[in-house]
């Protein structure tokens, strides 16, 4: 029985794809990549914003049109927008056999048999989220990385965001089980853990009844193999001293922040739900790099918010040029339904949107090419990512550099070296967003 699995969206939603692919792997079905020698194909979805939907509906829609061609034997479908839709999925699109939500994700197996008999069924129960922690898991990144997704859902109800109606509020999972899993894909040969959630800053409040992301921090860097640990989706307003210290003085914590901070307007911020005002985050941004000097930086930031003047676009233009981030994503404002924003006036024109995301990525480009630039002649560690095909070098990443979302260190080379290892570098240029660079026991002027 071969399954074809379609993971869809964030990182948060691999983990999810992991553990059901470690379910089923337990139970002795294959995998495939080929729609074509497929028997049964499971869409793990999302709908975080429009682009995302679509691509899901489209990807669910391809696969059904598989199953009434009779190539494919069942279709299954879970993640976000199963849980968000999943009447309309079931009357819209009859050929989807089983809907598992967000939180159903351990009852992908039974589902599975239960499909396969001729008994279609839909899951949508929300399970313990130490349960799905402990589950079994495929690991689908290479192997040398993978993620740690230490909580689940979200209490900030941002005016244009669905995740809290759709994953629940916020969750953490508590740290033993987070340990306990860090282990266990360190044992696998997993050299770097990033940390997600909708929000890894909070982490520990619910549980503990404080912060504990610092605490979390330095256990899991005790752990024997594990070299770099990254923290992604840091909310501003939640970065504490503590926090601070412990990514500056822990040597296995990557001197690298993602702080999403969407707008640089205090009115679009006040609109969005948003704890932070621009004053507030220039002194975290100051702060943080003060205390921690080679700290990089990512955010992400959303244009043609709803009520969104040229003025205030032009602020957060001055506002990205003043605080130049080392990395930097701007999405269009998605119009969801059944939040606040999709209800305000004053809704932006697409073109609108599109341009003042491009006029914002054309500013942050010439900002990471200069700041890619100013790094030739440093030495850094870096991870092996693969071979360049056909030539004497390899692509890797430095600490700067977060999987599928940041740049790449090409390095030349004639030694053999593996995925995962690690090596000194030192950095001889660059281009656009990567860099180039030799090893450093090789380099010649």
């Amino acid at each position: 029985m071969q399954i074809l699995f379609v993971s869809l969206g964030c990182d948060k939603n691999l983990v999810d794809t992991e553990k059901m692919l470690g379910q089923l792997a337990q139970r002795g079905y294959t995998f495939t990549d080929d729609e074509e020698s497929a028997d049964v194909a499971v869409v793990n979805s999302c709908c975080f914003i429009n682009d995302a939907k679509e691509e899901s509906i489209n990807t669910v829609l391809r696969l059904a049109e598989l199953k009434k061609e009779g190539s494919l034997k069942a279709l299954l479908v879970c993640g976000c927008l199963a849980q968000r839709y999943a009447d309309e999925i079931q009357v819209e699109i009859p050929e989807v056999d089983a809907i598992l939500g967000t939180m159903a994700i351990d009852k992908i197996a039974e589902a599975m048999e239960q499909v396969l008999s001729g008994r279609a069924q839909n899951y949508m129960e929300d399970i313990n989220r130490n349960d799905i922690a402990q589950m079994p898991r495929s690991v689908t990144t290479g192997g040398h990385y993978a993620y740690l997704k230490i909580a689940e859902g979200c209490d900030k109800r941002c005016t244009y965001c669905v995740i809290p109606s759709v994953r629940g509020s916020y969750r953490s999972t508590p740290m033993e089980v987070l340990i306990e899993e860090a282990e266990k894909l360190a044992e696998q040969g997993v050299k770097e853990l990033i940390l997600v959630a909708q929000e890894t800053t909070l982490y520990g409040v619910d549980l503990y009844g404080e912060k504990k992301l610092p605490v979390l921090l330095k256990l899991l860097a005790k752990i024997e193999g594990i070299v770099w640990i990254r923290l992604l989706y840091c909310y501003p307003e939640e970065i504490t001293d503590e926090l601070i210290e412990v990514i500056g003085s822990e040597e296995k914590v990557c001197s690298y922040l993602d702080i999403p901070i969407q707008h640089a307007s205090d009115r679009i911020l006040m609109k969005m739900g948003r704890r932070t005002r621009r004053e507030e985050l220039t002194q975290i941004i100051e702060r943080l790099r003060e205390k921690i000097p080679d700290i990089c930086l990512r955010t992400t930031l959303i244009s043609g918010f709803p009520g969104e003047t040229e003025k205030e676009h032009e602020e957060l233009l001055e506002f990205v040029n003043e605080v130049e981030f080392d990395r930097l994503g701007v999405f269009c404002y998605s119009q969801e339904e059944n939040t606040p924003a999709a209800e305000m006036p004053d809704q932006v024109e697409e073109e609108v949107k599109l341009r003042r995301q491009e006029e914002l990525m054309e500013l942050q480009q010439d900002i990471a090419f200069d700041k890619a630039e100013s790094l030739v002649g440093v030495v850094m560690t870096a991870m092996i990512e693969g071979r360049v095909e056909e030539e004497n070098a390899y692509v890797a990443r430095t600490y700067r550099d977060a999987p599928n979302v940041d740049g790449y260190l090409f390095v030349n080379t004639s030694r053999e070296l593996m995925t995962g290892d690690f090596v000194r570098v030192k950095i001889t240029g660059s281009y656009e967003y990567d860099l180039i660079g030799e090893l450093e026991d090789e380099f010649t002027e």
